[in-house]
């Protein structure tokens, strides 16, 4: 057996004259377990956050939008057009029309963002599974209906089961404004609640299913579209299928995967991660002084132990070793507890749920998220940390003798 380690090992579990030395070293790997187990949990739930809130957006984002360069609006025809609609890769090919326009219920207003898209959006998205009221219907024969966010349906105390029809307004690029009668330039839709859908507070404040026809005949639009939603049949496939778009279209067009199309938001969400991890390894720092202290009291303890090493041949540099893995043992202690600690913590919140959401979400409990990657660099992080750490009370010693 290696040596140095041998008699690390021995030193580690072996009775000291001076308690307290036991004390703060148990103190040191309990700290160090303690603030192992929490970067691991904390991680975790940030990783099931961050799937449940892609699991929202992806419940209405296309895996590829595209969109002109210039203007709000383009024709998707001609050659290149039809052969994206004909592509066997592509699940469906969605127009929609988008466009922020001035809404009334009763007697209550608001401004809201339509969308309007066709049958082919509704039976490909998973919107659906979202609805609290009613269903996600476009038509009602030939009615036309809308589909609409719980607070903004809240705050135009609007029902589905009320036959009162929702009215949107928009300025007629046509009309002149008319100072006696300013209604008359505003072009006018009437749509009839049908369903209620609750996904993310933003989204459910801000946006209107509706038929893209009404939509198009609210905007005076012919075969104009905002942008077109693609959606494969593949996911694997995107990166391939983006690339072929790019060549295929030109600059006129950008062409957007679900990152890009909320870029700000998954960025966001990858700074704060690292944000936590760098914080916690801070605070580990900190914990990581107790090590110093009890490795250099059992450096004060052992120093006959040292002249007993040396006059048998041993030299300062093997010696500075067993005391080096001495303190890197205690590290690796807490580290090892700490990571079966947050496993199992995390095991059980995937199974049983212990610790529930609070108030009234979309889910019950915490999600929790377990990744290998954030396990390694929190172990390999930690170790480093405690590596340094069992230096410090050998970088005062200047020689061994002084023991």
């Amino acid at each position: 057996m290696h040596l140095p380690l041998f008699i690390a090992k021995r030193y580690l579990f072996a009775k000291k004259s001076h308690n307290v030395i036991n004390i703060i070293s148990l103190i040191s790997a309990g700290g160090i377990a303690v603030g192992t187990a929490a970067l691991i949990i904390i991680l975790s739930v940030y990783n099931g956050f961050e799937g449940l809130i892609k699991s929202l957006y992806g419940a209405y984002e296309s895996d590829l939008l595209i969109s002109p360069v210039l203007g709000k609006s383009f024709i998707p025809a001609g050659e290149q057009f039809e052969a994206i609609r004909k592509d066997s890769r592509i699940a469906a090919f969605c127009e929609v029309v988008e466009e922020n326009v001035f809404i009334k219920y009763g007697d209550q207003e608001s401004v809201a963002t339509i969308k309007g898209v066709d049958s082919a959006y509704s039976r490909i998205t998973q919107l659906h599974q979202y609805i609290k009221e009613g269903e996600f219907s476009l038509y009602h024969g030939e009615i036309p209906q809308a589909v609409l966010g719980r607070f903004l349906a809240y705050h135009l105390g609007l029902r589905v089961h009320f036959n009162e029809s929702l009215a949107l307004y928009f300025p007629s690029r046509n009309s002149r404004l008319s100072i006696v009668n300013p209604s008359s330039s505003l072009n006018t839709e009437e749509v009839f609640p049908s369903g209620i859908f609750s996904l993310e507070q933003g989204f459910d404040k801000k946006y209107i299913f509706i038929p893209i026809s009404v939509a198009r005949d609210l905007l005076e639009y012919e075969n104009e579209v905002s942008y077109v939603e693609l959606y494969l049949n593949n996911k694997e496939q995107l990166p391939s299928v983006k690339r072929e778009l790019i060549n295929t279209l030109g600059d006129k067009y950008l062409i957007k995967d679900r990152f890009e199309q909320n870029e700000t938001l998954y960025k966001m969400m990858e700074s704060e991660k690292l944000s936590i991890y760098i914080i916690l390894l801070f605070v580990l720092v900190i914990i990581s002084c107790n090590l110093f202290g009890s490795l250099s009291m059992l450096i004060i303890e052992k120093r006959e132990d040292a002249s007993t090493l040396k006059a048998m041949g041993a030299d300062d540099r093997l010696i500075k070793r067993i005391f080096l893995l001495e303190g890197w043992m205690i590290s690796l202690l807490g580290v090892a507890v700490g990571t079966v600690v947050a496993l199992a913590f995390c095991f059980a919140q995937q199974t049983f749920g212990i610790i529930p959401m609070p108030g009234n979400f979309i889910i019950e409990n915490y999600p929790i998220v377990v990744r290998a990657s954030d396990v390694i660099i929190t172990v390999c992080g930690i170790a480093i940390i405690g590596f340094f750490a069992a230096h410090l009370p050998l970088a005062i010693v200047k020689k061994i003798e002084n023991f």
